[in-house]
């Protein structure tokens, strides 16, 4: 089965850090990867026109962001940028495969690497 998922948090959707599910806003469910593709994009161009900044992975995996969506975190002792993430999954885990198109380089690669330490475990 694929997924593609929508989540909100402190991280880009490819670090899949530990609890990373727990940031899941939205999961839809296809049987084939084409239908999985199409909701896919479409999501993306939805966010796309929401956010300033984007960041995405060849594999269908994409960060959204605006500059000043921060919240704190104590642990840190800083503000930590959150990303809306959007992904394409099998099964819950990164696809890879190659594509025919250039769908993920036509599009800004900014970043900001700012993550919580005590996410990664």
């Amino acid at each position: 089965m694929y997924q593609v998922v929508i989540m909100y948090g402190d991280n880009e959707p490819w670090w899949f850090f530990e609890d990373w599910q727990e940031d899941i806003e939205e999961n839809k469910t296809f049987n084939c990867l084409e239908d999985a593709e199409r909701y896919y994009i479409k999501k993306w161009q939805e966010l796309s026109s929401t956010y300033e900044y984007i960041n995405t992975k060849v594999n269908y995996l994409a960060a959204f962001w605006n500059e000043g969506d921060e919240r704190w975190c104590e642990e840190c002792d800083e503000d930590l940028q959150q990303y809306k993430g959007l992904a394409l999954l099998k099964d819950l885990q990164a696809v890879t495969f190659e594509s025919g198109d250039d769908f993920h380089e036509r599009h800004n690669d900014c970043a900001k690497p700012k993550c919580c330490k005590s996410s990664i475990v």
